[in-house]
C-alpha cells in the first residue's frame, strides 16, 4: 500500500520516496553514503487534538523542509508552510484547526547561522499565516489596512516542547534571556494569543530555567539549577501562587533528590526518583505533605525508568520508557487492548503509541521501528482496525542487507558489568572481523539506543564489527554505574573500553590486529586515550570533535569560550570530572595533549571552526603536540560546523574519509 505522503504534492518527494526498491536492483554494490547520513524525508508525525488530522515535517533531496498537513478522512496532505531559503525546524498543534512552527536553514552549520528561528503560526489549510517573533530583534510593523502598530516579540522568543490546553488559539511560549558573557540568567514564560499576537506574561518565582504544564495545560512547576543546587517550585492552582518543593543538590545528589515527570488530571505530580534503591523508578509526589511515595509505580529492572507520560486531557493513559528498547506501559485496559491489536498486525518491529488529546479521537499515531528498519509512521483506527501507512523517514534503506544490533553484557576488569550494543555484519562471518569500538560522547549521558542507527549501520556495510559500550558513568543502568565514572577520564573509564575490545576478541568477533578507536566529543577524548594507555590494542583511532585537555574546558581560550556553564563548571566538574587544584596530577596524566609523545598510531582528526563546547584550540593544540613525531596523523576543520556535524554535506565528507581511512589501517584487505 502506498503511503499517504508518497502522494505528496511535490514531484521531488515522489520521486524519492518510490526510488527506495530500487536498492534490490543492485544488491552487490555498497549502499551509498548519502543513505546513511540523509536527512530525514518525514519527521514529528503529530496528530491533532481530535486525531482528525496529521502534521509532519515532509523533506526530498533538492527542496527544503515543508509542514504538511494531511485530512485522515481523504488522506489527502496539503502544503501548509514552506520556503525556498530556510526549512521548516518545529512545529506543534495550537488547536484543531491552527499550527505553530519555527524555521532554520539546515544546508548552513552553526557557524554560518545569524538568525534566530523566529516564530509563526498558520492555519491547517495555509491560510491566516502570521510572523509571531522576529529572527533579528524587536521591531514594529503596521497591520496592513489598520493604524495600530503591533508589536513582534523579539528574536529570543522561543516554543515551548510541551502543548497546551489546545482548546483555543493561545500557547505557552519560552523567552530565555542571556548575561553578558552568553550565559542563560533566565527563562521566561509567556501566554501567546497566535492569532493576534497578544501576550501574557507568567509571573515567576524568581529565576528560572526549566518549566512543566500540568494535565490541562496550565504551567504548575518551575525548577532552577543554581549554586549546585536545584530548586523546584510549584503554584498553587487555588492561590495562583509559588512555593519551593523541594531543594537538593544539583550534581552529587541527595536524599529525596526528583526529577518531574509530568501531572495527573487530579493534579498527582509524578516523579523519577531512587527512593532509596540503586536505579530510578517512576513514583508519585504528595505536593500537600512534601513526601514521595515510597512505591514505584513503574519499576524496570536493570535500568533506570527514563521516558515520560502518555496522557489525554482528563487522564494518564500510560508511559513510554526504555529498557534495551522503547515500549509503551498502559495504565489503560482500552489502550493496552490496542496496543496488542497492533503488534499483531505489526511483528517484526518495535511499535509505539501516542494518542491525540481528545478522548472522542478516531485515530492514535504508530511510530514503527527495528534495528534494522528506520522510523516508520502509521495510524491506526481502533473502532475498525484500519491501520493507514503515513510513510517512511528514511529512503534507500533495505532491511535485508542492514545489520542486527545485540544488546549485551560483559565483565571489566574489576568485575562492573558494562552493558554495550553489538553490531554484526550483515550477511557473512560473524568472527575475526575488523573492529570498531565506539565510544559515545557525554559522557554522563546514556549512549546507546537499540534501532536503527545510521553511524553503526554504515561501519557494519563496510564490513566492521561496532561494539558501543556504556562504560561507567553512563546513566540509566542505576547510581553505582553513574557514580562509578566519577572522576575517571582515562583511567577506568577507559579501562571498560579496552576491556570491551579484549571481550570481543575473546568471544571471537574481533580480529586482535585489526582493532580501531572512535567516537565525538568525550568519544573522541577517549580515542586519543586509548592510543595512549593500550597502544597494543589499538591499531588506529577517529577522533571528532574530542576534547584533548581536561583543562582547556575550564579555561578554554581567549578567541572562543567555551558554552559550558558556569554552575556545571564551577560545581559539576570539580566533582564529576577533576578539580584544577586537587586532580592537577591526575588532569596531566589524563590528557592527551600532555601523553601526546606516547601516541604513535595514526590518528584521524576532526573539528568545526564554530563549535564552543569543545573549540578549534583543542584540536589545533593537539595536532601540534603530535606532529613532530607522527606522520599518520590526518586532519580535517569544517568551517561553519560547531559541536556536530548538522549539514549533510559534512556528514558525507568526513565518514567518506572515516571509509578510507579504516580501510587503510584495519580494513579487510590487510
Amino acid at each position: 500500500m502506498t503511503s499517504i505522503l508518497a502522494r505528496s504534492l511535490h514531484a521531488a518527494a515522489i520521486l524519492t520516496l518510490l526510488a527506495a526498491p530500487a536498492v534490490h536492483a543492485q544488491a552487490q554494490a555498497p549502499v551509498p553514503v548519502e543513505a546513511f547520513f540523509s536527512n530525514p524525508l518525514l519527521q514529528n508525525a503529530t496528530l491533532s487534538p481530535s486525531g482528525r488530522y496529521l502534521a509532519a515535517i515532509s523533506g526530498a533531496p533538492g527542496r527544503r523542509d515543508a509542514l504538511v498537513v494531511v485530512d485522515l478522512q481523504d488522506q489527502k496532505p496539503r502544503v501548509v508552510a514552506s520556503y525556498k531559503d530556510v526549512d521548516i525546524l518545529e512545529f506543534q498543534w495550537v488547536n484543531d484547526d491552527r499550527l505553530l512552527f519555527n524555521v532554520s536553514d539546515k544546508q548552513v552549520g552553526e557557524g554560518g547561522r545569524f538568525l534566530a528561528s523566529g516564530l509563526y503560526a498558520v492555519n491547517r489549510d495555509g491560510s491566516a499565516m502570521r510572523q509571531l517573533a522576529d529572527r533579528r530583534s524587536p521591531v514594529e510593523t503596521n497591520e496592513s489596512g489598520s493604524r495600530i502598530n503591533r508589536r513582534i516579540l523579539p528574536w529570543n522568543t522561543e516554543m515551548l516542547s510541551q502543548h497546551g490546553a489546545q482548546d483555543s488559539n493561545w500557547v505557552y511560549v519560552t523567552a530565555p534571556e542571556w548575561n553578558q558573557l552568553g550565559e542563560l540568567r533566565t527563562v521566561g514564560l509567556l501566554h501567546l494569543d497566535t492569532v493576534t499576537g497578544q501576550t501574557r506574561p507568567v509571573k515567576r518565582p524568581g529565576d528560572v530555567d526549566t518549566w512543566l504544564l500540568d494535565n490541562a495545560g496550565e504551567p504548575r512547576m518551575a525548577t532552577r539549577n543554581e549554586g549546585g543546587k536545584t530548586t523546584i517550585h510549584y503554584r498553587d492552582p487555588a492561590s495562583e501562587e509559588w512555593r519551593t518543593v523541594a531543594q537538593f543538590n544539583t550534581y552529587g545528589g541527595s536524599r529525596g533528590a526528583f526529577t518531574p515527570v509530568g501531572f495527573g488530571p487530579d493534579g498527582t505530580l509524578f516523579v523519577l526518583a531512587q527512593a532509596g534503591r540503586d536505579t530510578a523508578s517512576l513514583h508519585t509526589f504528595d505536593l500537600a505533605a512534601g513526601k514521595l511515595d515510597p512505591q514505584p509505580l513503574v519499576a524496570t529492572r536493570g535500568y533506570d525508568f527514563t521516558g515520560g507520560l502518555v496522557s489525554r486531557r482528563g487522564k494518564v493513559l500510560g508511559v513510554l520508557f526504555e529498557t534495551d528498547a522503547y515500549a509503551n506501559i498502559w495504565f489503560d485496559k482500552e489502550m493496552q487492548a490496542v496496543q496488542g491489536a497492533v503488534d499483531k498486525q505489526l511483528p517484526g518491529t518495535v511499535n509505539t503509541i501516542t494518542a491525540p488529546s481528545r478522548a472522542d479521537a478516531q485515530w492514535v499515531l504508530v511510530r514503527s521501528y527495528s534495528d534494522t528498519r528506520p522510523d516508520y509512521y502509521r495510524v491506526y483506527n481502533p473502532k475498525t482496525g484500519a491501520l493507514i501507512p503515513i510513510g517512511a523517514s528514511r529512503a534507500g534503506i533495505d532491511p535485508a542487507r542492514a545489520a542486527r544490533q545485540e544488546p549485551v553484557r560483559y565483565k571489566a576488569r574489576d568485575g562492573r558489568e558494562i552493558p554495550a550494543l553489538l553490531t554484526i555484519p550483515a550477511g557473512g562471518a560473524r568472527k575475526n572481523l575488523p573492529l570498531v569500538m565506539l565510544v559515545h560522547g557525554g559522557p554522563y549521558v546514556r549512549g546507546n539506543h537499540w534501532g536503527w542507527n545510521g553511524e553503526t549501520q554504515f561501519l557494519a556495510s563496510r564490513g566492521y564489527a561496532v561494539l558501543e559500550p556504556d562504560y561507567r558513568g553512563s546513566i540509566g543502568y542505576g547510581q553505582a554505574h553513574y557514580r562509578a565514572g566519577w572522576k575517571q577520564w582515562g583511567l577506568a573509564m577507559q579501562d571498560d573500553i579496552a576491556d570491551g575490545a579484549r571481550w570481543a576478541i575473546a568471544q571471537g568477533y574481533a580480529d586482535p590486529k585489526r582493532i580501531c578507536i572512535a567516537g565525538g566529543s568525550y568519544g573522541g577524548y577517549a580515542a586519543l586515550m586509548g592510543l595512549v594507555k593500550d597502544p597494543d590494542l589499538y591499531k588506529c583511532a577517529v577522533n571528532y570533535l574530542g576534547v584533548t585537555d581536561i583543562n582547556l574546558l575550564y579555561d578554554g581560550h581567549w578567541s572562543f569560550k567555551s558554552d559550558l556553564q558556569d554552575d556545571w563548571r564551577i560545581h559539576g566538574m570539580p566533582l564529576l570530572v577533576g578539580d584544577q587544584v586537587k586532580d592537577a596530577a591526575q588532569l596531566k596524566a589524563t590528557s592527551p595533549i600532555e601523553q601526546a609523545a606516547r601516541i604513535t598510531q595514526p590518528v584521524l582528526m576532526a573539528y568545526g571552526a564554530s563549535d564552543r563546547r569543545v573549540p578549534l584550540y583543542h584540536g589545533n593544540k593537539f595536532r601540534d603536540a603530535v606532529a613532530s613525531h607522527n606522520k599518520g596523523v590526518e586532519w580535517v576543520v569544517y568551517p561553519e560546523e560547531g559541536h556536530g556535524w548538522s549539514q549533510l554535506s559534512t556528514r558525507v565528507d568526513f565518514w567518506g574519509r572515516v571509509e578510507k581511512f579504516l580501510d587503510k589501517h584495519i580494513g579487510a584487505a590487510r
